[in-house]
């Protein structure tokens, strides 16, 4: 869940960026404390589903917009922190057709 708080933040923070946006601006824009959604661009607090609503409008991004991006950097640090290659070396893993 870390993990997801975390992304959830990095991509809030760039989208705020790439508008040129200042914490201040949008806080006033969505109407959310500005230290509320500087903890939350951090990660260090979680996003209830209407504050993230009330951001991704005050940003003009669709909020489906904002989770597929989460999505994709979720997929990219699970795919790093997975085991790749055979569980023994030198023997192939065995996948199995469903």
């Amino acid at each position: 869940m870390v993990m997801f708080r975390r992304l959830l933040g990095d991509v809030l923070r760039e989208k705020r960026l790439q508008r040129g946006l200042t914490l201040r601006q949008l806080s006033a824009e969505a109407l959310v404390s500005l230290g509320y959604i500087s903890e939350i661009e951090r990660g260090q607090k979680e996003a209830s589903s209407e504050l993230l609503a009330s951001l991704c409008a005050a940003l003009d991004v669709p909020l489906s917009e904002v989770l597929s991006d989460v999505s994709s950097l979720v997929a990219v640090e699970e795919a790093a922190t997975t085991d790749v290659g055979p569980a023994t070396p030198g023997v192939p893993d065995i996948v199995a057709a469903a």
